[in-house]
């Protein structure tokens, strides 16, 4: 039965949010990823320079991406599954931890005494389990009603560009002053850090049995972490596959140009390590405009940020509000798939239009791909409000 003092569509454990409080367990999520997004784009500020300190070509540079998003578009949906059975904090807590062991790896990487190239990539490993986007997804979607979703969820989207400003402007100015190996000591004790506060302070659940959420199946055996079909019987159901589709195809240039960014500002602009950070955050005080106004954003957005920012905005409300409240975590790691995808194919597809076209192709790419996507939505438009079936 639902709690009285409960917000609307929210059950007990969600509309309070464990000990801290809703408002105060939304606060604690926005800032472990901000926290997340900051280290992970010190990472890539210093990661091309590390590898190419190691002796590595831009061929194998292409793999050691390839082999990180891989990793995670293999973990993204069995980790959506793992948040929705076992919770907010155990999703928390794991993907803390795995970004700790992979900043540690990183940071044992730049010793010149130890194996440098092994423990490169074996930093990737912990790939599998780094997911922390979804999981704040999952508890801002969990605790936040459907007509308040879209806001919720575009916060994230501040977060990311405070994750790019603060990690790009760390990892270039620390790899200058201390040395490549203090960015990735640094996010390994943030990491830490975050996982101490994720154990302490998340709440166990956040799932609620609000009135606009789809109940499980009653009586019905509960599938596995590792039940693909259950994982897979998701994008089946009305209204979802194509605004998936939407949101892989659509995204996919912006994501390529983002794989190619740290290659391209070595290679095409010269950019030092410090330099190609104070460039990366430009992008995030951009992104962060954002989330001020439609004025702002029409001054200042291009069409990269754009696709980044609003289109994955939109479409995981829309998904979210597909499936039940049981689902959701799991329909944000399918969702969290997109960008490694990229990261997957990117590198190899990446790379060949770079060599073969230039730069500019990827503005080419990035206009003729939505340019279809919209002649098709303009024909064919998605629903207009997709709500979850009572």
């Amino acid at each position: 039965m639902q709690d009285a003092g409960a917000p609307r569509g929210q059950g007990p454990s969600a509309a309070h949010g464990g000990a801290l409080g809703r408002p105060r367990v939304l606060l604690l999520t926005y800032a472990l990823a901000s926290v997340e997004f900051s280290c992970l784009f010190m990472q890539f500020s210093v990661l091309p320079y590390l590898s190419r300190s190691l002796g590595l070509d831009s061929v194998t540079f292409g793999y050691l991406q390839t082999s990180f998003g891989l990793l995670q578009l293999l973990g993204g949906p069995v980790f959506g599954r793992f948040a929705d059975q076992r919770g907010a904090r155990a999703a928390f807590t794991v993907s803390f931890l795995a970004a700790s062991v992979l900043y540690l790896l990183l940071t044992a990487a730049c010793s010149p005494a130890l194996p440098g190239v092994a423990l490169l990539f074996a930093s990737r490993l912990p790939a599998l389990f780094m997911h922390i986007l979804p999981a704040a997804q999952m508890v801002v979607a969990d605790l936040s009603a459907p007509e308040e979703r879209p806001a919720a969820l575009g916060r994230l989207g501040l977060c990311f560009g405070i994750g790019i400003i603060l990690g790009s402007l760390l990892g270039g100015t620390l790899s200058a002053a201390y040395g490549i190996q203090c960015p990735p000591f640094v996010a390994f004790v943030a990491n830490l850090l975050g996982a101490v506060l994720s154990f302490t302070c998340i709440p166990a659940s956040t799932k609620g049995a609000g009135a606009h959420s789809q109940a499980a199946p009653a009586g019905g055996p509960r599938a596995g972490v590792f039940d693909l079909k259950a994982i897979s019987r998701l994008l089946l159901q009305p209204g979802v596959l194509p605004v998936f589709l939407v949101k892989v195809v659509s995204g996919f240039p912006s994501g390529l140009f983002m794989v190619m960014f740290s290659i391209i500002s070595m290679d095409f602009f010269r950019l030092e390590a410090a330099q190609a950070g104070y460039l990366t955050s430009f992008f995030g005080i951009l992104q962060m405009a954002l989330m001020s106004s439609v004025f702002h954003f029409c001054l200042l957005m291009p069409g990269l940020v754009f696709s980044l920012c609003t289109l994955n905005v939109v479409t995981d409300s829309i998904l979210t509000k597909a499936v039940s409240a049981s689902d959701t975590g799991t329909m944000l790691g399918l969702c969290a798939t997109v960008q490694p995808l990229t990261r997957t194919l990117g590198p190899t597809v990446g790379g060949l239009l770079y060599r073969s076209f230039g730069v500019s192709v990827f503005g080419h790419v990035q206009f003729a791909v939505n340019f279809l996507v919209l002649l098709v939505l303009w024909r064919q438009p998605l629903p207009h409000k997709t709500d979850k079936v009572r």
